[in-house]
């Protein structure tokens, strides 16, 4: 690529860098994407053959595209989702480098970036950071390597057949570990299953989709209750044509369910005693949420059908009413762990000072406090969707009109 100059420079062709450059073509302002895979690389290589959006078709997309061939109330899987960002690429002519890694950004003493990579390095004026959230697995250093089981993130799980046979700890209770869990026990696997603190919504209710609940209820437009928020564990999945989550249903399947993992010692993974309170708080939730939309249905006169099954909540099983302390390996012939941990954000490669102490950019909207450097795709970046598809193309929208009129 040699060195090259372009007005602003995107970093990460994923949702994020392609609604950002959807935005700034409707404003003819120049600009460049590099990704330092493919498009939507994520999507293709980091996720697990079962997965399907966790909204459904008619919401998970761009505003001005829908997807082909999947019917609105249904979930698309993960290489649809693929495709629709491909032809996405395609029919706006984003301009994108695939396969350049920016290995260090800074900014030049005269003004602008320099981004540096191994094909060259790029000048910009600005510069939009949308790498996204999920930059980082996170692992805890919980388990030693001398444990003697296979130990790989979520982002690494394709399917069951990839682990060695006997059971498997699944660690994470939200979106992520619920399906990975119900999908190796569909497998054949035993399953544990570490449950923590999490909300828990209803899939649908009343003949509305919880995504439809959100919106009209106003929560997707909520604003962090802090700046830099961590992103709230959801457990809500598309996975078998869309069902509300439910531990004890997935426990009554054969799944055992247990506290949080908190230490580790001669061969067994030692539990909190939380899982009723983590799991009764779940309920709570989605108890509110339910109460919420009851509410709005009578105040706009609303003529929805009862959901009075939604309420309904199935008996404690076994491993609730006695819950494992912790977990001899041997024992219970546990030979892998997956770790439905989450991911933290990694901008080293930036060489500002705009982080807080945790490495978190400081930001007002997407705007950094260095003229030019942006933002795009973070949990509760100016709102709750804001990680979402839909949510970043509103994002982009905002931070497009300010480097428009910068």
């Amino acid at each position: 690529m040699g060195h090259a100059s372009v007005g602003t420079l995107i970093v990460g062709g994923g949702q994020s860098g392609l609604a950002m450059s959807r935005h700034l073509r409707a404003r003819r302002l120049p600009h460049l994407i590099v990704e330092r895979g493919r498009i939507a690389e994520r999507w293709r290589s980091e996720r697990w053959d079962t997965l399907v959006a966790n909204g459904p078709a008619w919401h998970d997309r761009f505003p001005d595209k829908t997807f082909e061939g999947v019917d609105p109330d249904a979930f698309a899987s993960a290489h649809q989702i693929v495709d629709y960002f491909v032809e996405y690429a395609r029919e706006h002519n984003a301009p994108i480098r695939s396969g350049v890694e920016v290995v260090s950004l800074r900014r030049k003493p005269d003004g602008g970036f320099c981004a540096e990579t191994p094909d060259g390095d790029i000048e910009a004026d600005k510069v939009v950071v949308a790498t996204g959230p999920f930059q980082r697995p996170l692992v805890p250093d919980l388990v030693p390597a001398t444990a003697g089981v296979v130990q790989l993130h979520s982002c690494g799980y394709r399917n069951a057949a990839q682990l060695p046979e006997g059971a498997v700890l699944v660690i994470g209770a939200g979106s992520s570990g619920a399906q990975i869990a119900d999908d190796l026990r569909k497998a054949g696997r035993q399953v544990y299953l570490s449950v923590g603190p999490h909300d828990r919504p209803p899939r649908r209710y009343r003949g509305r989709d919880f995504v439809w609940w959100l919106g009209v209820l106003g929560l997707w437009d909520a604003k962090a209750a802090q700046p830099n928020r961590e992103h709230v564990t959801i457990a809500v999945s598309g996975a078998n044509g869309g069902e509300t989550i439910d531990f004890r249903r997935l426990a009554a399947r054969g799944v055992t369910l247990t506290g949080m993992a908190t230490r580790f010692a001669d061969g067994a993974i030692g539990f909190a005693p939380d899982l009723a309170r983590n799991i009764a708080l779940g309920d709570a939730n989605l108890r509110a949420t339910l109460d919420a939309a009851d509410a709005y249905a009578a105040r706009e006169g609303l003529d929805l059908p009862e959901d009075r099954q939604a309420r309904e909540i199935p008996p404690d099983p076994a491993c609730m009413i006695d819950p494992l302390s912790q977990l001899d390996f041997v024992e219970a012939g546990v030979r892998s762990i997956i770790w439905a941990t989450g991911y933290a954000l990694d901008f080293d490669w930036i060489r500002a000072d705009v982080f807080d102490d945790r490495g978190r950019p400081i930001h007002d909207g997407g705007v950094s406090k260095v003229p030019g450097l942006y933002f795009l795709g973070l949990p509760w970046l100016t709102r709750r969707a804001s990680p979402f598809i839909w949510g970043c193309w509103h994002d982009a929208e905002h931070l497009a009109r300010h480097i428009a009129a910068s």
